[in-house]
């Protein structure tokens, strides 16, 4: 009987042994996947000599603890969390096979001009200083069209029309009257009559045609001035038009103006003469050059819009008024500055964050003040200077590899545990048992830090409200601050549930951590 007893107790002790094996392999297992490095025997032993910065709960790696002891949140130890190589814990340090895996790519920053690198849309249309008129110069009738409609195409010097101009007739034969004169007295008749033939609106070349031909020419052909399109048609065959009357309107097609909108918060960064770039979709390709030649002093007030006026050379007359343009206008002006790739920023919406890959594998987030954008790169204003190396991509997984390591900077918004130095936080573990609007009432345990014992109290809720997970009956653990009116607020919430209530007895000869209930 005394030998089975005997069994018993040695099965039991076999059983014992195999568990604390196991309960030891655990720890060692949480320990390397909290502190890198640390899985084999020679970063073991570096720890060792090492100091913890603090201990934490893997699964909860924002809340810190000053002592080791037992999690509030998980049945398991605390983790002990040591300081780098060059002592900041912000830091997270990934090996090159991990960063291989997440695709972790990085940029110098660099100095160098920015682009405007504004892109904009408008129509084009006429070049409105580039136009000639074609009026009647004396009253007449129009017995000949050359060109009958409008947008028809003409280059300087073609026929447009022949009018026939009685007033013409009797100008010309005074002028051939005087010139067969004999006399002392003819020279000045001669001059009389030219002068006569010009105020009916001859031109010197119609004058010079009658002198060398000695004949009457009563027709006069009307001749475009420059090349371009007709734009407007105001004679037909047959009629009548009286001197001064518009027969023609020309428009020139060398150069054309494109009329881009602009929003009013980047107006500001096109200046009259900057250079532009415009393309448009029925001339893939092809890239047009040429200038800001004004931005127009009105509004929208619809759109909020100003519009700037680009002129565009037109080699070909390829670009006809009405087609829809994409402009991308470029600064003259500016010094070098600070870029990196547009990737590389982000925008958590109250700030805009890079992470910066140091020596070693590490990685850190910085916040950084950004300025213009163009072609792919942002000027950095603030926070970096030239040659550092930033992430390009998988800047969140790097984020998440941070968040596992217990890192105290972040790039989420959510400030620290320890960020606020002049107002300290205190840990406490209890449940819900009353739910206002601006107010929670909570059944707690000990809070060793501010020597309290088990109360029930109310906290103030944070401004931003509780989590929707928490409930009335919940068990929670939270992080509370005094205020300045000597009031304490809940900065932190979060359930418990299916967690063991801590206990009071220390666990393996530790005692319990500062701010985890007894």
């Amino acid at each position: 009987m005394n030998n089975k007893k005997l069994r018993v107790l040695v099965l039991a002790g076999a059983l014992a042994a195999v568990a604390y094996a196991g309960y030891q392999f655990g720890v060692r297992q949480a320990h390397e996947a909290a502190s890198p490095g640390a899985g084999n025997a020679a970063g073991a032993a570096s720890a060792a000599n090492k100091k913890p910065l603090y201990w934490h709960d893997p699964m909860v790696p924002g809340q810190k603890f000053d002592k080791p002891g037992k999690s509030p949140f998980m049945d398991m130890p605390l983790v002990p969390v040591y300081a780098a190589g060059d002592g900041e814990d912000s830091n997270v340090t990934i090996s090159p096979r991990v960063q291989q895996n997440l695709g972790v790519r990085t940029a110098l920053v660099t100095f160098g001009k920015m682009s405007g690198g504004l892109v904009a849309v408008g129509n084009v249309a006429y070049d409105e200083r580039d136009v000639a008129l074609v009026q009647a110069r004396s009253g007449g009738f129009v017995e000949r069209l050359y060109a009958r409609a409008t947008l028809d195409p003409v280059k300087k010097g073609q026929p447009l029309a022949d009018l026939y101009v009685p007033d013409w007739i009797a100008a010309q034969e005074d002028y051939l009257a005087s010139r067969r004169m004999q006399g002392n007295e003819t020279a000045s008749l001669v001059d009389a009559a030219r002068q006569r033939m010009r105020l009916v609106g001859m031109t010197e070349g119609q004058i010079r045609l009658v002198e060398s031909s000695g004949k009457v020419h009563p027709r006069m052909t009307v001749s475009a001035p420059i090349s371009g399109v007709i734009a407007e048609l105001g004679a037909r065959e047959g009629m009548t038009v009286s001197a001064g009357a518009p027969l023609f309107r020309i428009n020139g097609l060398a150069t054309v103006w494109v009329n881009a909108e602009l929003p009013e918060s980047v107006a500001a960064k096109v200046l009259p003469g900057d250079a532009v770039e415009a393309r448009v979709q029925a001339l893939p390709g092809s890239i047009f050059k040429g200038k800001v030649n004004a931005i127009l002093p009105e509004v929208n007030a619809t759109t909020r819009t100003l519009k700037a006026r680009v002129e565009l050379a037109n080699p070909g007359a390829q670009l006809l008024p009405g087609m829809f343009a994409t402009l991308t206008f470029a600064s003259n002006k500016g010094a070098d500055v600070l870029q990196v790739p547009s990737e590389a920023v982000i925008q958590t919406g109250t700030r805009s964050v890079v992470m910066l890959a140091q020596e070693g594998g590490k990685f850190m987030p910085v916040d950084v003040q950004v300025g213009s954008e163009g072609n792919g790169l942002t000027e950095i204003r603030k926070g970096l200077s030239a040659g550092q190396k930033v992430v390009v991509s998988a800047q969140f997984l790097v984020d998440s590899e941070a968040s596992l390591k217990g890192t105290t900077t972040r790039l989420s918004d959510t400030p620290s545990p320890d960020a606020d130095k002049g107002s300290p936080r205190h840990h406490g573990v209890g449940k819900v048992e009353q739910i206002g609007k601006d107010e929670i009432t909570i059944s707690h345990g000990p809070i060793t830090s501010l020597q309290w014992g088990s109360m029930t109290m109310g906290f103030k809720v944070p401004s931003t409200g509780l989590p929707p997970n928490i409930g009335i009956g919940d068990r929670v653990a939270f992080d509370i601050k005094q205020g300045e009116d000597g009031s304490f607020e809940i900065v932190a919430i979060a359930p418990t549930s299916g967690a063991p209530k801590p206990e009071n007895k220390p666990m393996g000869g530790m005692k319990a951590p500062a701010g985890v209930a007894k």
